[in-house]
């Protein structure tokens, strides 16, 4: 019989002010100016840290949140907190959990992300981790001169570039290199800087980063990318990733072949792990954890419905369809064919309206039960190798944030797959992940 090493139940939370779900603004419980109210976000931090979550993470677009104006007016993602002036905030009024946020490799230059997360690094003692995106929001292209995004394929290139430029930056000094040595007047060992020199396809990067190694020695890396290109780069760089899979099948699948890939590039697997999206409901009975989330889904507006539908689907016009009249025929385009029929295959079978659709989309990753339910369907993934942990994302806040806490936290932890008490304290510690060697010596140039 094969024996596998310990695995530890590993969660993080997705934070929206207004909540995760596109209503959540809405909800008679909900903060609608929590997205920039500082002190809801600590008490949220504190909260999440309390329930012993590796990471509290922000996601971002350097644009509002949203692919076009149209329906943005009836959502809460018109506003949002810059997330690392956010997490640096953050890490003051917190001690122990991990501090995550998206910066794209699209609209950023590698100087500039290796100093900030290398920064919050140092400020957080080392809570900090990158999620490395693309960029799917058209509008965020237009914030920047251009009239469209770059292609997939060349988006994908530049950000591989991006990754080792940054991670290379991160390496300028070695561990001990900056002794500060006041009696014999020396600040840092010169034989422990290395000046990347880096010159490639997008970017020219001189170096050295002007700041010492971070604590972790690189930030931890959070990737998310369920396409070939996607998963060929969480394979080479990602060390969290997340993913969408909503059925147990499908999520283990998923989970194999990123294993596999890692493996593939001669790195451990369970130093990459999995985390597929979760949306928790809870309540006393499951009857009333699944009217919760209906209750929600009705304070989806059509203009919302409709545009959600667009927004996954692509390439075509609802504004004068009925929301809750069918589908109409939608022509063949250049967008991906499989990722098609994989969302209106279910539209097709079980004849469901644009509204019925729409609430779908919105559910996402939703589990409506009691506290045990919840937890039951946590331990199953787990133990199923359908996941590591999990990206928890609050339909609303605070309350759902708080349920999860103080009913669903205590009884992972009694089943013994959570943690009572932070492992270290840095994030990579929390994680079971190893802190990597100042080797990304492969893009300086010899003769330095």
């Amino acid at each position: 019989m094969t024996s596998h090493p310990a695995r530890r139940l590993t969660l993080g939370a997705l934070v929206h002010g207004s909540g995760g779900h596109i209503a959540g603004w809405r909800h008679p419980d909900a903060r609608p100016d929590g997205q920039l109210d500082f002190a809801f976000h600590a008490d949220l931090a504190r909260t999440l840290e309390r329930g012993r979550f590796d990471a509290l993470f922000v996601a971002d677009v350097v644009a509002v949140r949203g692919h076009q104006l149209d329906s943005l007016s009836r959502t809460g993602r018109a506003e949002h907190f810059e997330p690392l002036t956010l997490l640096a905030a953050l890490s003051l009024v917190t001690e122990h959990i991990g501090l995550a946020a998206t910066a794209t490799t699209t609209y950023h230059h590698p100087f500039h992300i290796a100093r900030k997360f290398a920064s919050l690094d140092h400020i957080s003692g080392g809570r900090a981790a990158w999620n490395v995106v693309t960029s799917v929001v058209p509008l965020e292209a237009a914030n920047f001169g251009y009239d469209r995004h770059l292609e997939h394929e060349l988006r994908y290139r530049r950000a591989d570039e991006f990754v080792q430029v940054v991670k290379a930056l991160w390496d300028s000094y070695d561990d001990e290199a900056v002794v500060r040595d006041k009696a014999g007047g020396r600040y840092y060992d010169p034989a422990g800087l290395h000046t990347p020199h880096h010159r490639g396809e997008h970017f020219a990067v001189r170096g050295p980063l002007n700041i010492s190694r971070p604590p972790q020695g690189h930030p931890v890396v959070f990737q998310a990318g369920s396409s070939e290109t996607g998963r060929e780069f969480a394979a080479r760089h990602g060390e969290v990733l997340f993913t969408t899979q909503h059925e147990l099948g499908a999520a283990q699948a998923c989970y194999a072949d990123v294993k596999a890939r890692a493996a593939a590039r001669g790195r451990a697997p369970a130093h990459v792990l999995v985390w597929p999206g979760l949306t928790p409901f809870v309540a006393s009975t499951e009857t009333e954890a699944r009217q919760r989330l209906a209750e929600l889904q009705d304070l989806i507006h059509d203009d919302v419905a409709r545009r959600l539908v667009q927004d996954n689907i692509g390439d075509l016009d609802l504004t004068d369809h009925p929301v809750d009249g069918p589908l109409p025929d939608i022509p063949e385009t250049n967008r991906s064919k499989s990722r098609r029929d994989l969302l209106l295959k279910p539209a097709h079978d079980e004849k469901l309206t644009i509204r019925q659709l729409a609430h779908r989309f919105a559910a996402g990753s939703a589990v409506a039960g009691t506290p045990e339910q919840i937890a039951d369907h946590i331990e199953t993934w787990f133990h199923a190798y359908a996941a590591d942990g999990f990206n928890i994302s609050f339909p609303y806040l605070p309350g759902p944030a708080e349920d999860f806490v103080d009913q669903v936290v205590p009884l992972l932890q009694r089943r013994g797959l959570l943690r009572t008490e932070y492992e270290g304290t840095t994030l990579r510690e929390n994680l079971g992940l190893p802190r990597p060697a100042a080797a990304a010596r492969h893009l300086q140039e010899t003769g330095r």
